[in-house]
């Protein structure tokens, strides 16, 4: 399998079984690893409340082998994945579903109890919809783009062209330059409130508050 960054690999896997990882051709480090992050993760699921110290001793102490800079790596991507949780949590419960009903149509099996084995491979059919036809996908290679062209043909919507429209425009501005020509444009200029004598008398009532304030 290509090279591909550890944390992609945990996104794509990290409730993959072993089995179908091999399928895919991963190498045998690149599934050791997932299933060493896929169980620190758990165990970060499981103590939301621990430390990074504490990581790095559970990690170490449960014999993967790693060095304490590898913990600190581990512990990133984890911490990376756990906003995954909103998504990952469902993804998690339909593996371990999947990983209890395994264990039980295998412990039946070792019974020779047929019944479970089929209670066990039915529950299993129906919660992965294994009777159900796959949707097929959308022909998107099929949909042809519209061929939409730009023009000023108002026709196009059932609307009637006017006539030589651009004497019709020339025709309109002379009328109406015509119809204004008696209007006069005039400069503008400061309007004269004569303020002093409009606020005179707000000024004394200001000044009178003002002295008579206790």
């Amino acid at each position: 399998m290509a090279n591909i960054a550890t944390i992609d690999l945990c996104k794509a896997h990290l409730f993959t079984s072993e089995e179908e990882m091999r399928l895919q051709k991963y190498t045998e480090d690149q599934i050791s690893r997932v299933l060493r992050l896929r169980d620190m993760y758990l165990w970060v699921l499981a103590n939301p409340d621990a430390k990074d110290r504490q990581f790095i001793e559970e990690e170490i102490s449960r014999g993967y082998a790693v060095h304490k800079s590898q913990a600190y790596t581990d512990l990133a991507i984890i911490k990376a994945l756990v906003p995954m949780l909103s998504s990952a949590a469902r993804d998690f419960h339909r593996w371990r579903y999947n990983e209890m009903i395994l264990e039980t149509y295998q412990m039946a099996k070792k019974r020779k109890d047929t019944k479970t084995m089929e209670r066990a491979a039915s529950s299993y059919a129906k919660y992965n919809r294994v009777d159900v036809e796959d949707e097929s996908a959308l022909p998107y290679d099929l949909i042809v783009v519209q061929p939409f062209i730009p023009t000023d043909d108002p026709s196009v919507l059932g609307i009637k062209p006017i006539p030589n429209r651009q004497k019709f425009v020339e025709d309109l501005l002379a009328k109406y330059r015509a119809e204004s020509a008696d209007i006069d444009d005039v400069e503008y200029e400061e309007a004269d409130l004569e303020e002093d004598e409009l606020w005179a008398d707000y000024e004394e009532i200001k000044d009178d508050e003002e002295t008579n304030v206790p």
